[in-house]
Formats: C-alpha cells, sequence, structure tokens
C-alpha cells in the first residue's frame, strides 16, 4: 500500500486549480482562430480542449508522485476529461466538453442521493478524516450537497445551451468553482455545532 506524502499546499493547490487556469488562457489565445488536421478544420475552443487533457493528466501524475494518491474524485474527473475531451475532437464538437461539467454534477448528486436513499451519507466516507463532523451533520451535509450540485448541473445546462462559450468558458473556470467553495464554507460553518473537537465521541 502506498504511503501517503505531505506536499506543500500552494503546490498542491498549483496543481489542482492550475490545469483550468491554463485551459482558460489557452482558449483565449485560440478563440479567434481556426486550425486544419488531416483535412478536418477545428476551432480554437476544440485544440484547447485537446491540450487541457494531457496538461490535467500531467498535473495529476505530478501530484500522485508528490503525495503517493489520487483521491476518487480526481480519478473520476479524470476519467470524464478525457472521456469527453475525446468524444469532443473525435466529432469535432464542443458541446461534448460542455456537457462534461453537467454530467459530472448530475453524477455527484446522484450518488449522494442514492446514499441517502440507503440512510447513509457518502459524503462522510470521502471526507470524515478532514472534517470530522457527527452524522446528524454529514446528513444534513449530504442532502445540501445533493441539491446543491444538481443546481449546478442545472445551471451549467443552462449556460451553455443558452449563453456564448466565452460566458461558459469563464463561468466554468471562474464561476462554478467559487460558487461552490463558498457555498461549502456556508454550510460548514452553519454546522459548527455537529463538529467533533479532539478528544470528543461521536454520539
Amino acid at each position: 500500500m502506498t504511503q501517503k506524502k505531505e506536499v506543500n499546499p500552494i503546490l498542491r493547490q498549483v496543481l489542482e486549480l492550475g490545469p483550468p487556469v491554463v485551459f482558460f488562457v489557452i482558449y483565449l489565445k485560440l478563440r479567434e482562430q481556426t486550425f486544419e488536421f488531416a483535412g478536418t478544420e477545428y476551432s480554437g475552443f476544440i485544440v484547447a480542449t485537446v491540450l487541457f487533457v494531457p496538461l490535467m493528466l500531467g498535473a495529476m501524475a505530478i501530484l500522485w508522485r508528490l503525495t503517493g494518491q489520487l483521491s476518487r474524485l480526481q480519478i473520476f474527473t479524470a476519467f470524464m476529461v478525457i472521456f469527453f475531451g475525446g468524444l469532443t475532437a473525435w466529432f469535432n464538437d464542443e458541446r461534448f466538453f460542455k456537457m462534461k461539467t453537467t454530467i459530472v454534477y448530475g453524477v455527484f448528486s446522484g450518488l449522494l442521493g442514492l446514499g441517502l436513499l440507503q440512510g447513509r451519507s457518502y459524503l462522510a466516507f470521502v471526507m470524515a478524516d478532514m472534517l470530522p463532523m457527527k452524522e446528524v451533520g454529514w446528513m444534513i451535509l449530504t442532502r445540501r450537497l445533493c441539491l446543491g450540485f444538481a443546481v449546478l448541473a442545472g445551471a451549467n445546462e443552462l449556460v451553455w445551451r443558452t449563453l456564448s462559450t466565452d460566458l461558459w468558458v469563464k463561468i466554468e473556470t471562474f464561476g462554478f468553482p467559487i460558487v461552490l467553495f463558498l457555498f461549502l464554507w456556508w454550510q460548514v460553518m452553519g454546522l459548527q455545532k455537529y463538529m467533533i473537537d479532539p478528544g470528543e465521541s461521536d454520539l
């Protein structure tokens, strides 16, 4: 079993958040251009998407090398990026990559909802080590995140189907992550009474 290693938190953030930001920069550089490969024309968005896949995989490989592990969330996200990035390039259709966000958020909501139907919090299974909290708190947070991910999935569908690609890229890169972070922070602050102090038992 690979032992978890400590890594500089700033470096971790760069490796985890850097690829989407670099994708955004590449897109801005290429968005007005058209590229021809093997007799087929591809938009700057398609090319930026294709470049994003190895960029993200490279960052994950470095993170795995430094820490000795990858989370289930990171592995799932990598699979979705590879799969939908491949479909985007193969069919030369940017809609596949835009739908990826809807499906990712939808899967998260569905998994959390499935756990709730079973009377369990899959969120606690993933995050309990990082955020010690009583079971009742985990169930509350899971219900709220299940709804939150469903709202984000619907919002992504609304954004990419009704707004420009430029706006979608900006919202996908910065808007959704910021909203999700603030929502999580708000929930954690509101659930402080369920947090477990060191030495306190989970009752």
